[in-house]
Parts: C-alpha cells; sequence; structure tokens
C-alpha cells in the first residue's frame, strides 16, 4: 500500500478518530502530509517483516501544547535533522519510519516526514491511539529503551537526552518546550528493524484507512446538555431519554450511563459531530453541540495488568470504574477502504488536541539497538 493524495483524507480521518479527542491538530498535519505528498510523491507503507533487521526504525512526532501547534506550523526539515543525529548516535542507517502514535496529529506528521527523507513508513505505531505521555508506549512495555532520543525545533536546534527512563524523558522533554517555544520534534524508543514486531502495535496505518472511510456503530447519539465537569449527552432520535457522562481530560476516557461504563481508556472513545461527521476534539465541546460517540477497541496489549497499569483508568485519576473488558483483537490489515463497520457521516475536517502530562510509571527492562552510543538506560 501507498499512502498518496487520494488516501491521505480517510487516512487522516481516521488519525483523528484514534485520537480519542486528543492527540494534536489533524487539520494542519493533514495540509502538511499533503504538501510532502505532491513534492515527493507517495509514502510506501511497509510490514514488520519487510524491514532490514539491521537498519534504524526512527519513532516520531512532536510534543507541545496545541495551542501552539495550531499556530505554529513549523518547518520541513525537522526529519532531516532527527534522522542524521540518530544516525551519528547509533552508528547505523535509518531505513524506515514509524508513527511514534497513529492517533491525532503524530499520525499525519509521520506520512509528511517519510516523503520528506525518501523513506517507508512501518504499518505499526507505538500506541493503536493517541495517549498525553511519551512513556505510554508498547515499546515501553516491551522493554525498548527510550534513549538516547533527540529532540529539535525548525532550525536545527538539537537536544540529546540520554540514560534516562521513560518516565524522566518525559519530564524532561516537557521541561524543555519553553525554551523551544512550546512545540518540538522527537524521536524517541529508537529500534532496530527486527525488534519492531515485537514492540509495537501492529497494523494501525492500514487501520486508521479503514475508520477513516467506515466506522462502527455509535454508541449512543445525541446532543451535549452539559460541560461542567463532565459532559453529560442526551440522547436523540432512537436513543431519547438516554442520559450518558463522559469523562474527559486531553483525551476522552470514560462513557458512563446509569452507573455501567460503555467505554473507558484504554479502548478509543470518539466524539463526531452528527452534522458535519467532523471528529471533535476535546477541547471543542459545548453545550447544545450534537454528537455521536463511538467506541474504537485499543491493542489488545493495553488490557494486560502492566498494559492497564501505564494506561488504565487508574492512570489517569479514574476509580470505582469496573475493569474494561478486554476487545476482540483488531482485524488484521486489510484493502484500504474495507467497510470496518456502518458507514458514517461525510468527510472531516479537525483539529485541537492534547497538551500531555508528566507521569512516572515506568518499565524498569530496557533493550536498545547495539552502536557505539548503546548504554543502558538508568533513573
Amino acid at each position: 500500500m501507498d499512502i498518496d493524495t487520494g488516501l491521505l483524507p480517510a487516512f487522516a480521518r481516521g488519525c483523528a478518530v484514534l485520537g480519542s479527542g486528543g492527540g494534536g491538530p489533524v487539520t494542519i498535519a493533514r495540509a502538511a502530509a499533503l504538501q510532502a505528498l505532491e513534492d515527493h510523491g507517495p509514502v510506501r507503507v511497509v510490514q514488520p517483516a519487510e524491514l532490514d533487521p539491521e537498519l534504524l526504525v526512527m519513532p516520531v512526532g512532536t510534543a507541545g501544547s496545541s495551542a501552539v501547534m495550531s499556530e505554529r506550523v513549523g518547518g520541513t526539515d525537522e526529519p532531516v535533522y532527527l534522522r542524521d543525529k540518530i544516525e551519528e548516535l547509533y552508528g547505523a542507517p535509518v531505513g524506515a519510519v514509524l508513527a511514534s502514535e497513529i492517533g491525532g496529529a503524530n499520525g499525519c506528521l509521520a506520512v509528511a516526514w517519510a516523503a520528506r527523507v525518501g523513506l517507508p513508513l512501518v504499518d505499526a505505531d507505538g500506541m493503536s491511539r493517541a495517549f498525553p505521555r511519551m512513556d505510554q508506549t508498547v515499546m515501553q512495555l516491551r522493554g525498548i529503551a527510550p534513549t538516547p532520543a533527540v529532540l529539535c525545533d525548525e532550525r536545527g536546534r538539537t537536544v540529546v537526552v540520554d540514560r534516562v527512563t521513560g518516565g524522566w524523558l518525559e519530564r524532561l522533554v516537557r521541561a524543555s518546550l519553553e525554551a523551544f517555544g512550546g512545540q518540538v520534534a522527537t524521536s524517541e524508543y529508537i529500534m532496530r528493524g527486527d525488534q519492531v514486531a515485537g514492540a509495537t502495535a501492529l497494523g494501525s496505518v492500514t487501520r486508521a484507512v479503514r475508520l477513516g472511510t467506515r466506522l462502527p456503530d455509535p454508541l449512543v447519539t445525541g446532543k451535549v446538555a452539559e460541560t461542567s465537569g463532565s459532559i453529560l449527552v442526551e440522547g436523540l432520535g432512537y436513543d431519547q431519554g438516554r442520559l450518558v457522562r463522559v469523562q474527559a481530560g486531553s483525551e476522552f476516557l470514560a462513557v458512563v450511563e446509569d452507573g455501567v461504563p460503555l467505554a473507558v481508556v484504554p479502548d478509543v472513545i470518539a466524539m463526531l459531530d452528527t452534522r458535519t461527521g467532523e471528529v471533535v476534539q476535546a477541547e471543542q465541546v459545548r453545550y447544545g453541540l450534537r454528537v455521536s460517540l463511538v467506541r474504537v477497541p485499543c491493542d489488545p496489549v493495553w488490557h494486560t495488568p502492566e498494559g492497564l497499569r501505564l494506561a488504565g483508568p487508574a492512570a489517569f485519576g479514574l476509580t470505582g470504574l469496573p475493569a474494561p473488558p478486554p476487545p476482540q483483537a483488531p482485524p488484521a490489515p486489510a484493502t484500504p477502504g474495507t467497510p470496518a463497520g456502518t458507514a458514517f457521516s461525510p468527510s472531516p475536517t479537525e483539529s485541537t488536541g492534547s497538551t500531555g502530562s508528566i507521569g512516572s510509571t515506568e518499565s524498569t527492562a530496557s533493550t536498545r539497538p547495539s552502536g557505539p552510543a548503546g548504554r543502558e538506560a538508568g533513573a
């Protein structure tokens, strides 16, 4: 599969859905991807089995304020600066790009940056959705070392963070944002090609394309009746008389009806404007908005005990909710456009997302690609 200008809108919409109400402004990232595809041609999407086991795979994304991301477009050379520094640190060439998170802006930026550096994009990502913390990744759960990690801006000003755990990387990157003007390009949890299959959420790119084309049936359709504290959605039409509450932070975290959770993090909760089909971000919710709520299962790794500790309800301060049921495994990658549920709404334009927060849940075991700069991560 190639991502070209024709497939990009469906992919971008799927990324917005997988943002679960956060993840950064997809509209701007989609425009950046469109320009990169027009300038450099389609991006080839490859499966982990196709990767050269000795070449490096470079996860990419940005960290920072969603407000800054909406106003500061950035440049075109960040992926070049990241790649050059990573090759210098590890003493090996980068052979492919990986989205650090498929949800929100970073999914689209991975396409833009793969096009800019002329590398394939792996059909996988680090989260299977968007999470607010950099250490909330499958790589963290699988023991991949988060560092050396590289941060840079559009002018090539670069910082290398090394010898820290995932939680400390999160803290140090957030602390650097003021100096970088509120936004920074990042690459962390760098791997060899033969590590990707066992340390990432697989099939993320093709899944985003499918979701951008067709979505599952909504949990409820109604209007936003209250936004103070939690969000109250009052059912309309077939859902007349239903009342559900949505807990939200940087992303949507839980949907509860009569004390029973209909959807809970780590699964994806997407809110769509039923009049336009646009994905609604947590920051955009307002009284009177007509919405539909959709649940999309996350990668099953997040329903393991270790996954729930890192990114389950308790990690976001939600207590007293029953444990979320493990979902069925996401379908295997299929031809883009294959129906994955009931058709929903027209094409979108999406915006805004999460700012992230500091956390401390970490895995102590870590592995990293061998190379001259390879050192074990430490606290």
